[in-house]
């Protein structure tokens, strides 16, 4: 028998969460061409460690941008080979998928994921909305008559959504995120030490010192090479974490007036279930330092990150596809 999965097809990462056994593959969504053959040299991890380390013949292309597909061909590849590698498939069956989008996809993009799934080894392919997938899988009961508001911060996309009832009842996409933090630290640093810094290092500063707040009595301090502006020579300058606060503060600020648009637009009744029972952060912004400080102050209203914010797409894919299955009557699409 194939066994059933929900995938996270993410900008910066894909996850894959295989009923009954969790979560089983967390790879970066990068896939390494050759440019001359058009034949694909490497996915995930291992074309990942070849960004900005490649001779020109060979391309190490994100195949996903802003969360949707920008590379259909390349989509299907990456998803082929890792659904090949879990061995998912049965004898004379294919796997059930549910795979996630961003809440403001239009068809065409929603119809690109679904066939990309379904060329990739799928059977019956769910599509679902990436905060409501994220709240199931921080753990929050979606299903009931009560607010539930959720804010995934992710590598391409911000995807904020109050749901009731099972559905989402307000939501915002915007295409802010972890990408765009590393970009403003990229030019930051050139801006400010005259330094060109490639976007490994960029994500190594923001995960090691990143923070959403600025802090004087607790400032962390770090080493970065790159190449100087000027000379064009290897050089190296030490920065501080104060110096990241203020480089992303402008992408922080987009995401908290992205809630504010949401929060300005529900009911009365579940504006106050927010207040009771807070927002959800998930998604790999959510380990950012100081970032659910900074929503909560600006927002006036608790803040938790969940659990295991890297994981609760993939998760709430897995949960709502087995939901689905024992209600067949909900929403799919079938081959």
């Amino acid at each position: 028998m194939a066994k059933d999965i929900g995938i996270d097809l993410g900008t910066a990462n894909v996850l894959i969460y295989v009923a009954g056994k969790g979560i089983v593959l967390n790879e970066p969504s990068v896939v390494a061409v050759d440019t001359r053959t058009g034949k694909v040299l490497a996915v995930g991890s291992e074309a990942y460690r070849m960004v900005g380390r490649t001779p020109s013949n060979i391309r190490a292309i994100r195949p996903l941008k802003d969360g949707v597909i920008s590379d259909f061909d390349i989509t299907e590849e990456m998803l082929t080979y890792f659904i090949n590698k879990l061995d998912v498939k049965g004898f004379m069956s294919k796997p059930k998928i549910m795979i996630c989008a961003p809440t403001n996809v239009t068809e065409i993009e929603r119809n690109a994921i679904i066939q990309a799934a379904e060329k990739a080894g799928g059977g019956q392919v769910y599509l679902e909305e990436e905060p409501k997938v994220a709240a199931v899988g921080a753990g929050m009961d979606i299903f009931q008559p009560r607010g539930n508001m959720v804010i995934d911060m992710g590598g391409g996309t911000s995807d904020i959504a109050v749901i009731s009832l099972g559905d989402i009842v307000a939501s915002k996409s915007i295409r802010i995120a972890g990408d765009k933090m590393n970009t403003e630290i990229v030019n930051y640093i050139k801006q400010k030490h005259g330094l060109i810094i490639g976007e490994h290092t960029a994500e190594k500063i923001k995960i090691e010192i990143g923070t959403a707040k600025a802090d004087k009595d607790d400032v962390k301090q770090m080493e970065v090479r790159g190449r100087d502006a000027v000379s064009g020579m290897p050089r190296a300058i030490t920065i501080d974490s104060n110096g990241i606060a203020e480089a992303i503060s402008d992408t922080v600020q987009l995401i908290i007036d992205g809630a504010k648009e949401v929060l300005e637009v529900i009911p009365p009744e579940l504006a106050s279930d927010i207040v009771d029972r807070g927002i959800m952060l998930t998604g790999g912004g959510a380990l950012l330092k100081n970032i659910d400080q900074v929503i909560a102050d600006a927002l006036t209203v608790p803040v938790i990150i969940s659990e295991s914010p890297l994981d609760n797409v993939a998760k709430g894919a897995g949960i709502l596809l087995e939901h689905y299955i024992k209600n067949p009557k909900l929403k799919s699409r079938e081959k």
